[in-house]
């Protein structure tokens, strides 16, 4: 696999008859300050301590901006300044705070370009991802939730739900400014207040949601953004001021959360890793089922925690299904997230981009077997082309293990069974999916698989209205539809 300077990389196999112009989104749509400091009650301020970090572009590597690394001291004064919002915040008729929700959801769809610019630059994912898909959730979220807001009474928790009080909210890089929607739309519709830090490598979409705050003229300190690494989410975990915890991120530190709270009385969701099982049956439409492999894993780089990093075939369509794939795999686009043609944009950070060779490497060494198209990278920034692995085992590391990365693991079975019995193989439980044309072998194998979230021909589909949650490694807790509003809510 070599390395270029030309970002323009792989090509369709019919040899580029219809060669792709380079197609850029303009970056003057966003200003980025050099520094950004806390949004704590409602203004932006300065840290009691000095310690600055600076994120980059994933693409270029590209100094964006320096932030503050919030300390224990910053924390308790944007829980203090929560606490004082929830006051007057939990009363407030679910009507008046339907109508800051809907603000800022409009807000949102009208600076929709800007966001999803930002979300590219600091991120690395492609900007048709931004644009299509994430920036809509985000704004649908709190559409959604407003809705909900002066409907509490009816979602069937009982007479007159209550708020918990202040949420500590911490949120991954892989989905910067959808996850923040997914944890404050419905923290503000039940009447609680936030604390929320954004990951260490994203942190501008969180930041420009601030900005977003003050001109839907959100009262100050209902929602309040504290940047840093991890030290900083301890900080707010540990408050305890905090009455609830949400948290999205690794197995690893989602265990650290549950030993931290155990024997507190804080509420707590977690949303954690996940290896993805996607079930192709021999009666599949197999160029249908194509796609869905390739959205069910390249989608965002792989870096998601639901991603089909998992292809379970059945034998008797394997070859076919992966000579498709391969072709398929060979039209895909890497290069310039920005560019509105690329499909595989940048790995988030070189500490993940770290990770995922590791693992690949020990695929290699532990014998599978490993294929990917032709593919220059990049010289600068962060890269790792597509990636199969066949020839695998239940007892492969690719197989186990959440690499979280644009890595395919493909497995074979025979009978319903069998599929069902390797899906459920995992310490995980987040996803699944099953193509097939018989609706009955969909409901059959769906109530079988110990997934939070199952699929039917199709692959990381997502609504507001509908829960998303996982088992076992995968964490508890469900977010998203009415199920989302009772981790908010004192039942």
């Amino acid at each position: 696999m070599t390395k270029t300077t030309n970002t323009q990389t792989n090509t369709p196999a019919s040899g580029g008859a219809f060669a792709y112009a380079p197609a850029p989104e303009s970056r003057s749509v966003v200003d980025i300050a050099p520094s950004y400091g806390l949004f704590i009650d409602g203004e932006f301020t300065e840290s009691s301590g000095q310690d600055r970090n600076k994120t980059v572009s994933p693409a270029t590597e590209e100094v964006l901006a320096e932030y503050t690394q919030a300390n224990a001291e910053d924390v308790d004064r944007a829980v203090r300044a929560a606490r004082k919002a929830f006051e007057k915040w939990s009363v407030l008729p679910g009507a008046e705070r339907a109508k800051y929700l809907f603000r800022i959801a409009r807000i949102i769809q009208e600076r929709s370009r800007e966001l999803a610019v930002l979300e590219t630059l600091d991120n690395g994912k492609p900007i048709r991802e931004t644009r299509d898909a994430d920036l809509p959730l985000v704004a649908a979220h709190f559409f959604y939730y407003a809705g909900w807001a002066d409907k509490l009474d009816h979602a069937g928790f009982g007479p007159n739900p209550r708020a918990l009080g202040v949420a500590g909210q911490v949120i991954p890089w892989n989905f910067p400014l959808l996850m923040l929607a997914w944890k404050i739309a419905p923290a503000l519709a039940t009447g609680n207040t936030v604390v929320l830090k954004p990951a260490e490598t994203t942190p501008l979409s969180a930041l420009f949601f601030a900005d977003i705050c003050r001109q839907a003229g959100l009262p100050k300190g209902v929602v309040n953004i504290v940047t840093g690494d991890g030290r900083t989410g301890e900080a707010i975990v540990s408050h305890p001021g905090v009455d609830k915890v949400a948290f999205t991120g690794s197995t690893a530190v989602g265990k650290a959360i549950a030993r931290q709270i155990a024997g507190t009385e804080k509420r707590v969701t977690l949303e954690l890793g996940g290896k993805g099982a996607n079930i192709v049956f021999d009666d599949a439409p197999v160029d249908q089922a194509v796609e869905g492999i390739v959205n069910g894993i390249f989608f965002n780089q792989g870096q998601v925690c639901c991603a089909g990093s998992r292809l379970l075939v059945q034998e008797s369509v394997q070859e076919e299904v992966l000579d498709s794939l391969k072709r398929r795999l060979s039209t895909l686009r890497l290069g310039d997230p920005l560019d509105k043609n690329t499909d595989i944009g940048a790995i988030n950070s070189a500490e993940q981009l770290a990770r995922i060779t590791g693992l690949v490497e020990t695929g290699e060494a532990e014998g599978a077997e490993r294929w990917s198209p032709a593919c220059e990278l990049p010289e600068s920034g962060y890269w790792f082309a597509p990636t199969l692995f066949t020839n695998v085992t239940q007892a492969h590391t690719v197989a186990r293990d959440e690499i979280f990365g644009p890595v395919l693991s493909v497995l074979t079975f025979r009978t319903p069974d069998e599929a069902v019995a390797k899906a459920n193989n995992s310490q995980y439980g987040l996803s699944a999916g099953i193509w097939t044309e018989k609706g009955s072998r969909m409901l059959a194998v769906a109530s079988k698989l110990r997934a939070g979230v199952v699929w039917a021909n199709t692959f990381n589909k997502f609504d507001p209205t509908s829960p998303f949650g996982g088992y076992k490694e995968s964490g508890f807790g469900r977010e998203g539809g009415r199920h989302g509003l009772e981790a908010y809510l004192d039942v």
